[in-house]
């Protein structure tokens, strides 16, 4: 199962799909207010809508979870909440920010998302879209996309300010229960990446032994769909070594 980031939608995971598709059978669904996926309940946390929401695509049978970014902490509820259900977790660019709480990355990076909330609480919603891809998009800049991506964007950088508490202050309560994760883990991130990617991952790392860490030379934040055949071969040599 994969689990796309947020301002996606589950088309983002095609390239990596089509490189895989000749050993896994996979869905993706669309997380709650992206693409097809359900609507937000604004009363709910919006982690904890997006989790109950895809925990109901889990097969009953164990499955190969898969997630990036805002998706990729999602996946690892999942894995918590659901440890009979998960048979390995890959983890790409996680953004649970509270895992590097502290290290001068976390700080830096705070620092520079800062304005995010200010905008959106300003009624600036396409500034706040502007903001957050200067740091976390593909590299094409909110004004350089066709007009129905800039819109879809703009209309769900609520997703970000919403997501706050469980990714900056851990309101999921993800990081006191890395211990019990008793599945294989991939770490897969991008050699370019905001530089608080790499202190998340070696944050998780040190709860998961004998965890699996990949760095993708030249890829950034968006490294499954910019660089999906070397996530593919990642995941491929990750899977055959649990066989």
């Amino acid at each position: 199962m994969l689990l796309h980031c947020s301002l996606a939608h589950s088309g983002a995971w095609d390239g990596l799909a089509r490189s895989l598709s000749d050993r896994l059978t996979m869905t993706a669904p669309d997380l709650v207010g992206h693409g097809r996926g359900p609507a937000r309940d604004p009363s709910l946390d919006y982690h904890d809508q997006a989790t109950r929401a895809a925990a109901g695509h889990l097969p009953d049978t164990p499955c190969h979870l898969v997630g990036h970014s805002f998706g990729a902490t999602v996946a690892l509820r999942l894995a918590l909440d659901h440890p009979d259900r998960v048979a390995s977790l890959t983890l790409i660019e996680p953004v649970l920010f509270a895992a590097a709480a502290g290290h001068p990355a976390s700080r830096a990076h705070d620092a520079a998302i800062a304005g995010l909330d200010p905008l959106w609480e300003a009624g600036d919603h396409e500034g706040a879209a502007r903001l957050f891809l200067s740091l976390w998009g593909g590299g094409t800049p909110l004004d350089a996309m066709p007009v129905a991506q800039r819109r879809y964007m703009i209309d769900r950088i609520w997703v970000i300010v919403a997501s706050h508490p469980a990714l900056h202050d851990d309101r999921a309560g993800l990081l006191p229960r890395l211990g019990q994760l008793a599945c294989p883990v991939l770490l897969i991130e991008g050699g370019e990446s905001p530089p608080v990617i790499s202190a998340v991952q070696t944050a998780l790392g040190t709860a998961f032994p004998g965890h699996s860490r990949v760095v993708i030379d030249g890829a950034g934040h968006m490294v499954p769909i910019t660089h999906p055949a070397a996530v593919a071969a990642a995941i491929g040599i990750f899977l055959d070594g649990l066989a």
